[in-house]
């Protein structure tokens, strides 16, 4: 687990923000990801009978509708352990391959960070 208070304070930023969306929502998971201009798009998991997305693929599908073209972080809040390929893969065909994923729990301890790539 890292410690939230040695997190640089944007990546705070967007784990609250992802923690807020899913709580606030009622869903699953929360995520919330940074443009390289400083802007936050923040989502929860999209279940539909006709579409399914998770919250990291919906907040980079909000930043891409916004005009993004590129990501700084990415912050997911889930019961799994890590982020799914499928989620690093959207993060990375925005951000890049070494665009961080903060991994949270419920609580919003983050738990792991690992990168798009």
């Amino acid at each position: 687990m890292t410690d939230n208070s040695a997190l640089d304070p944007e990546d705070r930023k967007i784990v609250t923000l992802a923690r807020s969306a899913r709580a606030r929502n009622g869903v699953p998971e929360g995520a919330a990801v940074r443009d390289d201009t400083g802007r936050t798009y923040v989502a929860g998991t999209v279940d539909l009978p006709s579409l399914r997305l998770s919250a990291l693929q919906t907040a980079v599908a909000m930043a891409v509708a916004s005009g993004a073209r590129s990501l700084e972080a990415a912050a997911v809040v889930t019961e799994a352990e890590s982020a799914s390929e499928l989620d690093r893969a959207a993060v990375r065909e925005l951000g890049g391959p070494e665009t961080p994923v903060l991994v949270a729990g419920a609580d919003g301890t983050v738990r792991s960070t690992v990168t798009a790539g």
